[in-house]
């Protein structure tokens, strides 16, 4: 049996968005408290009945959240334009080497904006 369990987390940030036109409101410094999906895929292990423990994901993602929570996302290597679009690529990367089955990644920027990246470049 395949399976995709999920687990949210929150942090708040800011940044500023340079690229985007001048006049543009996201272009200056500004906040938003963030909630980021992770999900994994795999096969459910027959002995335990689980694809991963929950709390492993939580401590894969602990180390990131304690960089990037209550921070200047621009002043973090990888993250100087940090749309949202680029800010799950780099969450992608930072979790990959920690859940070999993550499968997606959800970033909201606000209750109704979000972006869902897969891996794909």
């Amino acid at each position: 049996m395949t399976i995709i369990i999920t687990k949210d987390f929150h942090f708040e940030a800011a940044q500023s968005l340079a690229s985007f036109p001048e006049g543009h409101k996201c272009r200056h410094i500004h906040g938003h408290s963030f909630k980021v999906s992770i999900s994994i895929k795999g096969p459910v292990n027959p002995q335990t009945g689980l694809l991963r423990d929950h709390a492993e994901i939580s401590q894969a993602m602990r180390p990131i959240l304690k960089k990037i929570d209550h921070a200047y996302l621009n002043d973090i290597p990888g993250l100087e334009n940090p749309t949202i679009e680029n800010i799950a690529a780099w969450l992608w990367h930072q979790l990959k080497p920690h859940l070999p089955e993550l499968y997606e990644i959800t970033l909201h920027e606000t209750p109704h904006a979000r972006c869902t990246f897969r891996g794909e470049f």
